[in-house]
């Protein structure tokens, strides 16, 4: 009875510290944990259950009036036309059943990123993926792939798995790993997060490196769903996790692991929409709706329908895990007899943890390796960016998405330098949302034409586009590119509009616009077929785009002239 009570009166102290907690946060009300009901077995099927599209064929079945094509919906726009087709073939053999509106909207989004995305485009599964994840309403797919290849571009996540090497903290203690498939042929990955010292990562690692690492792992899944849709004759575009909580109690809670989970959570559900098709969660103990109710408000509602959850060994019966995966795979610590590599974790000895300081300068590091930065561009506050040039015929490069807004690009030219700039930081650096700044160079004194002089007509660009470019200096001196916030003209919508005309109006009201960019300075004789950003990938994710193919042609051409 005695330690009844005192595991109460604990228990109770547990829930009012992190009741505190969640008060300091300012988080003033938290739904009702209720745990999930297992489906019962589905029969086999054509296509993976990842590939349907519950949510579109529902809004169908309803009669929507977006979904239905009625006057003056996105959907008439988007109506399938003659043209709007793909291959049957390719469609059962790679995407999976797709409505004619679907398929129009796959051929459109594609088309828009190959006429506004020099570079790396996604595929067509990947497009989908995106599509899917917002009920194939186009304007929010469309908003958020931007965004996703903005933030890929700006990190070169292309690059991944082919420049990250895991530490090797991760390699004796990170408790997770690829493990054969399930029975739908998806690829499953193994985690045994009940095994892990969460805080002796973060303490060794910090935050950015565990990202980076569960980053990989995901792009590691991409190609493995490329893989297994090869082998399987039929479209596999997402993975099986399968997390082990044996061992999970309130040590797992801690404050800055927590922090560091919801961040992964955010940035792989902005960046891999609808690549997750089944969590198991085996296991779980009593503590589980803590850390439940912790991290389900950060997770897409169509994801967590994905989730099966289990406690003790209610996963061994009918209905279980044998109902998912193949007895044969079933790994060795939840009584199968297959062996698993996955690392049995432990604890992170302390001689390996590093100080706050040493975890900032690696953080900083990480946000910092890139090649592309960020700016920000108001309304009559233009961004500039400042490039001297000692020799004559020296070629400036430059590579730039516009993230939001439209925006005017000008090239300047100076004989003499403009005061040091005034830097208006708005923002942190971070791999999920980049933090972007506002320089003004040129004085507001200055008159064009006498204190400096413009050396290329300006550049109108529109939210999404990707541009790159290229200038021959026929002065030294120092030169200025600008970037600066477009007003529409009034009589752009006097004609019967086109979407993305309509589109970009709606945009007038907003004062604020974004650029990555990244500018190289070349010599003359070393800048024939020297472009570093438009270097293809490799990555299961991107291809590139036909604008790329074509203007690199006429590029080398141009070169070749000279």
């Amino acid at each position: 009875m005695k330690q009844y009570a005192g595991s109460i009166k604990k228990g109770k102290e547990i829930i009012e510290y992190y009741l505190k907690e969640l008060e300091d946060d300012g988080v003033a009300f938290i739904p009702r944990w209720s745990p999930a009901v297992a489906p019962p077995a589905q029969p086999e099927r054509p296509v993976s259950a990842a590939i349907s599209i519950p949510a579109a064929c529902a809004k169908e079945s309803h009669g929507s009036k977006e979904a239905l094509g009625a006057p003056g919906s996105p959907a008439e726009s988007l109506a399938g036309t003659p043209d709007d087709k793909l291959d049957a073939d390719y469609i059962k053999r790679y995407l999976g059943d797709l409505t004619p509106l679907q398929e129009s909207c796959l051929i459109r989004l594609r088309q828009w990123l190959q006429e506004t995305h020099k570079g790396k485009i996604p595929k067509d599964e990947h497009i989908l993926r995106f599509l899917r994840a917002r009920d194939f309403n186009m304007d929010k797919a469309r908003e958020s792939l931007c965004q996703s290849l903005t933030w890929r571009k700006q990190h070169q996540v292309d690059y991944l798995l082919e420049t990250w090497s895991s530490p090797q903290v991760l390699q004796d203690y990170y408790t997770g790993g690829w493990h054969h498939h399930d029975k739908d042929g998806r690829p499953l990955y193994v985690l045994r997060l009940g095994q892990m010292d969460t805080k002796g990562l973060v303490r060794a690692l910090g935050e950015e490196s565990l990202l980076r690492h569960v980053l990989s792992i995901n792009e590691e899944g991409l190609r493995r769903c490329e893989e297994n849709t090869k082998v399987f004759g039929r479209p596999i575009s997402s993975w099986t996790c399968l997390v082990d909580l044996e061992g999970l109690n309130m040590r797992h809670l801690w404050r800055p692991g927590v922090k560091a989970l919801l961040r992964i959570i955010e940035v792989v559900e902005a960046n891999y929409p609808e690549t997750l098709g089944l969590l198991l969660i085996l296991r779980a103990p009593r503590v589980f709706p803590v850390l439940w109710t912790l991290v389900s408000p950060f997770i897409d509602e169509n994801t967590r329908k994905k989730f099966l959850i289990y406690a003790g060994n209610d996963y061994q019966g009918p209905g279980g895990l044998v109902d998912y995966i193949d007895k044969e795979v079933i790994p060795d610590f939840l009584g199968g007899e297959c062996v698993c590599e996955v690392p049995e974790g432990g604890v992170v000895p302390k001689a390996l943890y590093r100080t706050a300081e040493e975890l900032e300068t690696e953080d900083i590091r990480l946000w910092t390796d890139t090649i592309y930065h960020s700016g920000s561009v108001f309304k009559g506050s233009p961004h500039e960016l400042l490039i001297e040039i000692i020799d004559a015929s020296s070629v400036i490069t430059w590579d730039f998405d516009v993230c939001k807004g439209d925006i005017v690009f000008n090239i300047f030219h100076s004989k003499r330098a403009p005061q040091p700039p005034k830097k208006d930081t708005l923002g942190a650096h971070s791999i999920t949302s980049p933090g972007g700044n506002n320089v003004q160079l040129i004085d507001k004194s200055w008159q064009l034409g006498l204190d400096y002089s413009m050396v290329e007509s300006p550049l109108i660009c529109k939210e999404g586009e990707s541009v790159q470019g290229s200038h021959v200096t026929r002065w030294p001196g120092f030169y200025i590119l600008q970037w600066k916030f477009h007003n529409m003209p009034a009589c752009a919508t006097t004609s019967l509009p086109r979407v993305d005309d309509v589109l970009a109006t709606l945009q007038v009201s907003s004062h604020k616009c974004k650029v990555m960019y990244y500018t190289e300075v070349l010599g003359s004789e070393d800048f024939r077929g020297s472009m570093t950003s438009l270097e293809s990938s490799h990555s299961g994710f991107s291809q590139l785009s036909a604008a790329t193919t074509s203007s690199s042609q006429s590029y080398c051409s141009s070169m070749i002239s000279r």
